[in-house]
């Protein structure tokens, strides 16, 4: 058994609305769409145009910079639409499914009688590369590189985040070949990143550290944190439990498959669950008819609540993201509400009287109540980052463009995830994570 890393700091907020564990799985969409954007730092250009007919695991778009690196399609179909926005900047590439157009084929083989150029070149075809990604900035890796090792954890601490016990279950076998194809693509050793009760305790080729605590203990860089801290010039690359997966599928059935397990959450759905899906669903495939009738505005988050995406009915599942919440919008008026006790108000501090119900859950909307204000020392995001920074000082380094202190900081470490709790608590009301990722990409085009 692995030594317990306990985390004190840290906060989890008690939503209402967590998805019962139940799986009902879902027909294919009409129309699947991939989205650049989901990829900080990506220069798209396009490999087909509209009206291809394209099969599962068909090349969509490539990296400007990173040819090799390319992104395919998650079901077999036409190319209906490739939408655009400002200056010609493609935001979607929108399939319309055909159960008849097939897969692309690939290898069928084990990755670990594969050599790591076999299993990167194999990773690289099917478009399975973009699961990858590297510490520091929490980009896509690149194939160039070779990392010190690679983290994976297993489970989410965030707001009604997706049990990955639950979601693997069934699974093991496949997520095992996934790890050993990943085992092959570094020198050093995969780490698991397990809480109690965890089902990949039984996980082989891997080192596992087991973490208790509250959230963000679930987040990878912490845990990165926690166990042996980037240095400067340092590489690790990270992939998403489920997405490990994808890769399992690709080696054991030599194609392609985008089924994704997302859970459907938060507190204005009417019977919060799971469903199985596809990468880039739509939105509506998955909200349709159950949510509840409300006489309030409604907000759709494509991922978490503190980091998840704004988004409509629509538009399509995030590539990364396995739930989409749902939660109140908050733009009715509230009469005195900053007067009010505050009992069925979840409070980061002792605002309001709810901190005498650590137990209780909350529904809880989106509303700012209030606006940017000047920005202060106060000491509250230190009791929420469970790593070796100072959040406050790093945001400022950032905000004055100071290249040596935003190292010296821990810019290295950290990706928007891992402050997220931060912009909730923040009295400032900081947009602490655009801040960061405007950091991440000063560090990027000044050093690479």
């Amino acid at each position: 058994m692995s030594e317990v890393i306990r985390l004190k700091k840290g906060l989890n907020i008690k939503l209402k609305g967590s998805a019962e564990k139940v799986l009902e799985k879902l027909p294919v969409p009409a129309t699947v769409a991939l989205k650049p954007t989901d990829f900080p730092g990506l220069t798209p250009k396009l490999s087909v145009k509209a009206d291809a007919v394209v099969k599962a695991g068909d090349a969509l778009f490539y990296d400007k910079y990173h040819p090799e690196i390319v992104f395919t399609a998650p079901y077999g179909g036409k190319v209906v639409s490739i939408n655009r926005g400002e200056r010609r900047k493609i935001l979607e590439v929108v399939i319309e499914t055909d159960k008849d157009a097939g897969s692309a084929s690939f290898k069928k083989a084990d990755p670990s009688s594969l050599s790591g150029e076999e299993v990167k070149e194999q990773l690289l075809k099917s478009g399975l590369w973009p699961f990858i990604k590297k510490r520091p900035y929490g980009v896509i890796a690149s194939p160039n590189q070779k990392p010190l090792s690679i983290y994976i954890s297993t489970f989410d601490t965030a707001p009604l985040a997706p049990d990955y016990n639950f979601v693997i279950n069934g699974q093991l076998a496949t997520f095992q070949t996934g790890v050993n194809a990943l085992a092959k693509l570094t020198e050093g050793k995969v780490y698991l990143g397990v809480n109690k009760d965890s089902a990949f305790t039984g996980v082989k080729n891997v080192v596992i550290n087991t973490f208790e605590g509250p959230h963000p203990a679930g987040n990878v860089g912490v845990q990165i944190a926690n166990t042996k801290p980037l240095n400067k010039g340092e590489v690790v690359w990270t992939v998403n439990a489920q997405d490990v997966l994808f890769i399992g599928r690709l080696f054991e059935t030599g194609s392609v498959d985008f089924s994704r397990i997302v859970a459907l959450a938060g507190s204005e759905v009417a019977a919060p669950k799971y469903y199985q899906t596809l990468v880039g669903a739509p939105v509506a495939s998955l909200v349709q008819e159950r949510l509840v009738e409300a006489s309030y505005h409604l907000r759709i988050i494509s991922g978490n609540v503190l980091t998840g995406t704004k988004v409509g009915p629509q538009q399509y599942l995030g590539f990364y993201d396995s739930m989409v919440t749902v939660i109140p919008e908050g733009d009715e008026y509230e009469f005195v509400g900053w007067a009010t006790p505050g009992a069925d108000k979840f409070t980061a501090s002792k605002t309001f009287v709810s901190k005498l119900f650590p137990k209780k859950e909350y529904t809880i909307n989106a509303n700012m109540h209030g606006g940017e204000r000047a920005f202060v020392m106060s000491g509250q995001y230190e009791k929420l980052v469970p790593m070796d920074i100072l959040p406050v000082h790093l945001l400022k380094a950032v905000l004055v463009n100071d290249i040596d202190k935003m190292e010296q900081l821990g810019i290295y470490e950290v990706i928007e995830e891992d402050l997220a709790l931060c912009e909730y608590a923040c009295t400032s009301k900081i947009e602490v994570q655009k801040i960061i990722r405007d950091g991440i990409n000063t560090m990027i085009k000044e050093l690479g």
